[in-house]
């Protein structure tokens, strides 16, 4: 097994390769130059979550909400202090529903919030609702193992 991994940068769409020892190190992306981590969830269209689903090797969570939706406006600050803790080992993204809503439909979401964790491409669970930080997290790290 490889120890490189592919990570997409959350700002160009770049495909880096990176050695998995250095993911912890701040990494930068060769094509922009920006963190390809920086704790925070990234705000993402729908070309955008399926290159990082596609072609990045580490897990994204996906938090599909919407602006008017009382819950998710209460679960981001959560969502976004998971990202200070699960990254660089996960990827943590945002999709808004309301002006992604073909993309969330072929996804089969229901209910906002509505998270959803990818691995290689594949789906691996889902969850909706609020969560504090620590569900979310505890959540995202039962499902890796």
């Amino acid at each position: 097994m490889s120890d490189n991994m592919h990570v997409v940068c959350p700002h160009c769409g770049g495909v880096n390769r990176i050695p998995a020892a250095r993911l912890g190190q701040n990494p930068k992306c060769g094509k922009c130059k920006r963190p390809l981590f920086d704790g925070h969830p990234v705000d993402v269209d729908d070309a955008m979550l399926q290159k990082q689903i596609q072609r990045s090797d580490i897990p994204v969570l996906v938090d599909f909400w919407a602006p008017w939706c009382g819950p998710c406006k209460m679960m981001a600050p959560a969502f976004a202090q998971a990202a200070a803790q699960l990254e660089p080992h996960v990827r943590l993204l945002k999709l808004n529903t309301e002006q992604h809503q073909q993309l969330a439909g072929q996804l089969g979401i229901r209910s906002i919030p509505t998270m959803i964790l990818f691995r290689n491409g594949q789906e691996v669970d889902r969850m909706s609702g609020a969560l504090d930080a620590g569900g979310i997290v505890s959540w995202a790290r039962g499902r890796l193992g």
